[in-house]
């Protein structure tokens, strides 16, 4: 391995702390800023959580090759294979929905007007069993 100009984890905290800050101003923004965010944030491509994911991948594949070798308990491999995978299925479902910000951000976008106007409703919430 050569040496990168870049440290790894202090640029993994440096990440977190980004993503700290970014949260703050989301809970700040105004509607459409904040849709332009979770667009920016959900875009599967290049987008944070599509990045986190593969991040998540590569972890997965360095627990399972360490496992493998008997330095990593099988349990570590397991937990970092389903957390990238938990990872995937999130994107792959927020997916759909990512245009849906986008539309929202953009200037004058308003809800055609036979579109009914938007109730609350509760959610339901799945508890770990």
């Amino acid at each position: 391995m050569t040496d990168s100009p870049i440290r790894p984890v202090p640029y993994a905290r440096s990440i977190a702390e980004q993503i700290g800050r970014l949260n703050e101003q989301l809970a700040l923004a105004p509607p459409r800023e904040a849709a332009r965010v979770l667009a920016a944030v959900l875009n599967p491509e290049d987008g944070i959580l599509g990045r986190l994911t593969g991040l998540m991948i590569t972890g997965a594949q360095f627990a399972k090759h360490h496992s493998e070798q008997g330095i990593l308990p099988p349990e570590v491999c397991l937990a970092m294979g389903r957390a990238a995978n938990e990872l995937h299925d999130i994107v792959l479902d927020l997916d759909e929905h990512v245009d849906q910000f986008g539309t929202f951000a953009s200037p004058g976008a308003s809800p055609p007007p036979t579109t009914p106007k938007p109730v609350a409703s509760a959610l339901v919430v799945r508890r770990r069993r």
